[in-house]
């Protein structure tokens, strides 16, 4: 396997998740060669995404009443090809928390454990009036590296 950049230790890197979504291969998500279009990557990153903050208690800005998370940049490396029908789980793990943002990692395992998807993104807390960076209170910080 090539070197991925925002991984050193892939098997370090692999033990690290313990928070997964299921992700069942729809048909509208393939192309015309019956494989993954690789758009559908970047939604079941969103999928995960969602679901894990909604796990770290996140998604009601019960901290932050006008502040919301918004995706800086995202990035998908694409190891194995996905068909219709499979099945994967798809993992979800905070890699870094900084002052207003979060490195989120993802990584897709098919139903042999094989390497399908990983992806990394930087997600930002913004004040929604003025789209400026807000901090994470410490609160938020320990939710998220609960998981």
């Amino acid at each position: 396997m090539r070197k991925i950049s925002y991984i050193e230790d892939m098997e370090q890197w692999r033990s690290e998740f313990s928070f997964f979504i299921p992700v069942n291969i729809r048909f509208s998500e393939t192309d015309m060669f019956g494989h993954v279009n690789n758009v559908s990557a970047f939604i079941y990153f969103e999928e995960a995404r969602i679901e894990f903050l909604k796990a770290a208690d996140l998604f009601d800005n019960r901290d932050n009443d006008s502040s919301m998370p918004i995706v800086a940049d995202l990035q998908c490396d694409y190891h194995k090809q996905i068909y219709f029908n499979e099945d994967m789980k798809l993992y979800v793990k905070v890699n870094h928390v900084g002052n207003t943002s979060l490195d989120v990692h993802y990584m897709a395992l098919n139903d042999e454990g094989e390497l399908c998807l990983t992806g990394r993104g930087r997600m930002v807390y913004i004040q929604s009036e003025t789209g400026k960076p807000v901090p994470l209170t410490d609160s938020m910080k320990e939710r998220l590296l609960a998981i």
